[in-house]
């Protein structure tokens, strides 16, 4: 069987170089390294993940909990995060965390607390004080993204300042009628998104002396549940407003749907604008607030990278915003 020497030898290099270059632990020049890759392919050597991590100490795998797999939110987060983490190396192991369960339970005290990771990235789950001992109980590094979570270095954008400057672009272009379609008060996502993105709204049509009374429309964050109250919304003329903020773009393109079915044109009877920065935005042609999810993950990584290779110096716990950015499309314009 193939060895580390072999492929040192066939490299002419030392072996704890050739080690550093498959391990990708430690400086080795790009040259080096393809010497060393070259070498090791010719000869078949395979490096064994339960021999570097008993001499390193790491398992070259991280655990990532979450709460949806299917939404699209998430599974941008998802691909970015295992494409991220695989260009340094590190293998991912997904916990689908429902809400506080036995379920929940099992998959912290068992599997989190049992099964070796070299550290934890929580997307979109709100832990409580008990979980975050736990995790920390275990000297790994732990990481979240969605919202501040206590005792944990977390990234997020800023829901609120995202929904007022989505209503603040609506009310520049003259409009005065103008409705919030977002998810319902009672079923929140962690981190208080709903009412976040409610509050952002309200602080905008308030500031421009906007009443907001009735001005609100629960549904589902989902195009189905934009679709329904679209038809709701739309369908009394006496009560149509001029534009709409949707909480996410998924629920704009649901509203766009409904506006269509109705005759209402986009966007000189109805200006929509939402929040995401949804791949399908462009073929809808919708004004959105990008909030760049991969970008979400690629520092999340960055973060807990950091925190394992300087553990003397690890990222300080606090929360830091992920940017946002206004893209113009054809759905908003000035009220005819």
């Amino acid at each position: 069987m193939s060895a580390i020497a072999d492929v040192a030898r066939l490299a002419g290099v030392a072996k704890a170089t050739a080690s550093r270059a498959l391990s990708g632990r430690g400086y080795v020049s790009d040259e080096t390294r393809r010497k060393v890759v070259a070498a090791a392919a010719m000869i078949g050597y395979v490096a064994s993940p339960n021999a570097a991590s008993l001499v390193t100490g790491r398992t070259q795998s991280i655990g990532v909990i979450i709460p949806f797999i299917s939404r699209w939110f998430f599974s941008e987060i998802l691909e970015s995060l295992e494409q991220s983490l695989l260009a340094e190396g590190y293998d991912m192991t997904l916990y689908n965390l429902p809400a506080h369960s036995a379920e929940r339970e099992r998959v912290f005290d068992f599997f989190l607390a049992r099964k070796r990771f070299d550290g934890v990235i929580s997307v979109g789950v709100e832990l409580s004080d008990s979980e975050v001992e736990l995790l920390h109980r275990l000297g790994r590094p732990l990481v979240g993204i969605g919202g501040e979570i206590p005792g944990v270095h977390t990234i997020a954008i800023d829901d609120t300042a995202a929904a007022r400057l989505a209503t603040e672009h609506l009310l520049s272009l003259g409009h005065t009628d103008i409705r919030h379609v977002g998810g319902d008060q009672v079923d929140q996502m962690d981190f208080a998104v709903h009412t976040k993105r409610l509050t952002g709204f309200n602080t905008a049509m308030r500031a421009a002396g906007q009443s907001t009374d009735g001005c609100f429309t629960p549904c589902a964050f989902t195009v189905p549940g934009g679709y329904d109250a679209g038809l709701a919304l739309f369908g009394d003329p006496h009560r149509r407003p001029t534009a709409v903020f949707a909480a996410s773009d998924e629920i704009a393109f649901g509203l766009i749907v409904a506006a269509r079915e109705l005759g209402i044109l986009v966007p000189s009877e109805l200006s929509v604008i939402g929040i995401d920065g949804h791949p399908y935005a462009e073929m809808f042609r919708l004004t959105t607030i990008e909030q760049h999810p991969r970008n979400q993950a690629r520092m999340a990584v960055e973060s807990l990278l950091h925190a394992l290779e300087q553990p003397s110096a690890p990222t300080a716990p606090g929360l830091t915003r992920a940017p946002t950015n206004l893209v113009m499309r054809s759905s908003t314009s000035a009220p005819r």
